[in-house]
């Protein structure tokens, strides 16, 4: 007998001792330093997820810089999976509407791309425990079921828990409605947040103003001036009719006053004048002089008498004066819809000339308020709106009533509170988006944000 393998005997031996020597490398071991190639961060491209890398970068397919994707913890399971932008949970009772709802170790996949598979992963003990008020499609709006199974799309019908609901959000503005943007789309149209925040605020109040040469004004005064001491000789005399006539007198030279835009306070402030007011002229011996500026009406609650002013002159740049507000006269100018305000100023070495123009400025502190970057807030024509990001792609618009805007932030009186984020880049686009899914809903439309 011829116990010599043959040449076709030695390749076969050959073959099943390298498939040997394989399977126990595959199941037994890997290569030296693979360990450490799974403990290597892995950063992937915002727009091309399937494209990933071991190290920082740019994506080559559009340019745009690798994000690391964080590992979750070991720990962390849930019931549910979002494929888009990685959403564990429900968004406050209303569920992600790309999110796939698996029993513990089934292989599932997604309805409405159908590419995606994954592991769902074991349900917590807690949720278990969470009773289910309803089922629902997350692609149908307001649809409700008192059982599980299949929604008229022919989707698997979601839970909604008693714990996700306690805590919904306010009913949205009419019109509007909350909307899922994943974080991936947020940062390509560049949705920036910033906190609601208390904060000590000034507005600052920029008019021109006008060195006064009032001559009608200082003849005005003359002649109240000699109503009342022609009033003072009267009050001696027997006739009654002088007397009178005396009286008149004065009551005419105030009601004219009135009528060159003082108040009352300071007209009865010249009681004590010996002469007229010559700083109308700008010919005071103190070198004060007045000031007129014009403040408009939605302004004026901000400014009062005893405030301060300070001036600049194109003439001499970088020099400025100040002073003190007097008076504000009580009829606002028709056409201009502003109401001119008195301010004595300072003016020790002269440089003010009568009639000259200069820029005023009145700081009013507006002490410490709740507060937003004036970016932030939404002008619709009837109401004022905010986003505020509630975390996992959900922004939820808030209507809110809103104070001073001064440096850049606008007080806000209600609507938001202290610590909420808002959005405050790319609001445009989000405003579009939710009175389109407002729209739709309105309509009866089933519409999705599959790709956001």
């Amino acid at each position: 007998m011829n116990l010599k393998p043959t040449r076709r005997q030695v390749r076969i031996g050959l073959v099943i001792a390298a498939v040997a020597v394989l399977g126990v490398v595959a199941v037994t071991g890997r290569r030296p330093g693979s360990a450490v190639h799974q403990a290597r961060a892995t950063y992937y491209c915002p727009m091309h997820p399937t494209y990933t890398s071991d190290r920082p970068g740019d994506c080559p397919i559009c340019n745009m810089k690798l994000v690391k994707r964080e590992p979750a913890p070991a720990s962390k399971q849930f019931e549910s999976i979002c494929y888009l932008h990685n959403c564990p949970k429900l968004h406050e009772g209303r569920p992600c509407p790309m999110t796939v709802v698996a029993k513990p170790g089934e292989k599932v996949t997604c309805p409405i791309c159908g590419t995606h598979i994954a592991e769902a992963a074991e349900q917590p003990a807690g949720q278990q425990q969470k009773k289910i008020l309803y089922w629902t499609d997350p692609m149908i709006p307001g649809y409700r079921s008192e059982e599980p199974g299949k929604s008229p799309m022919g989707m698997d019908l979601v839970p909604v828990y008693e714990e996700a609901t306690a805590g919904a959000a306010a009913e949205a503005p009419q019109g509007y409605t909350p909307v899922l943007i994943s974080p991936q789309k947020q940062q390509l149209i560049g949705v920036t947040t910033a906190p609601v925040t208390r904060r000590p605020l000034t507005k600052t109040i920029r008019t021109v103003g006008r060195i006064a040469y009032d001559p009608e004004l200082y003849q005005a005064e003359q002649e109240y001036l000699q109503a009342l001491n022609t009033l003072m000789q009267a009050a001696v005399s027997d006739s009654r009719d002088v007397k009178t006539q005396a009286e008149r007198l004065v009551e005419a030279s105030r009601i004219r006053l009135r009528l060159l835009g003082l108040s009352e306070e300071l007209i009865n402030g010249m009681a004590t004048w010996e002469a007229p007011d010559r700083r109308l002229l700008g010919t005071d011996p103190s070198g004060e002089v007045w000031l007129y500026a014009s403040i408009y009406e939605f302004e004026l609650p901000l400014v009062r008498a005893g405030q301060t002013v300070e001036v600049e002159m194109a003439t001499i740049p970088g020099k400025r004066l100040s002073g003190v507000i007097r008076a504000i006269d009580p009829v606002l100018d028709p056409s201009t819809r502003a109401a001119r305000v008195r301010a004595v100023l300072a003016d020790p070495d002269r440089v003010l000339k009568p009639e000259m123009f200069v820029n005023a400025f009145i700081n009013v502190p507006l002490g410490e308020v709740l507060a937003v970057p004036e970016a932030a807030v939404l002008h619709t024509g009837t109401a004022h709106l905010v986003f505020v990001d509630k975390g996992q792609g959900l922004l939820e618009p808030r209507e809110v009533v809103m104070g001073v805007t001064a440096e850049g932030y606008t007080e806000v009186r209600s609507g938001v509170a202290e610590g909420e984020p808002v959005v405050t880049s790319g609001n445009f686009l989000i405003d579009s988006e939710s009175r389109l899914k407002a729209a739709l809903q309105g309509a009866g439309g089933a519409g999705h944000q599959h790709g956001q």
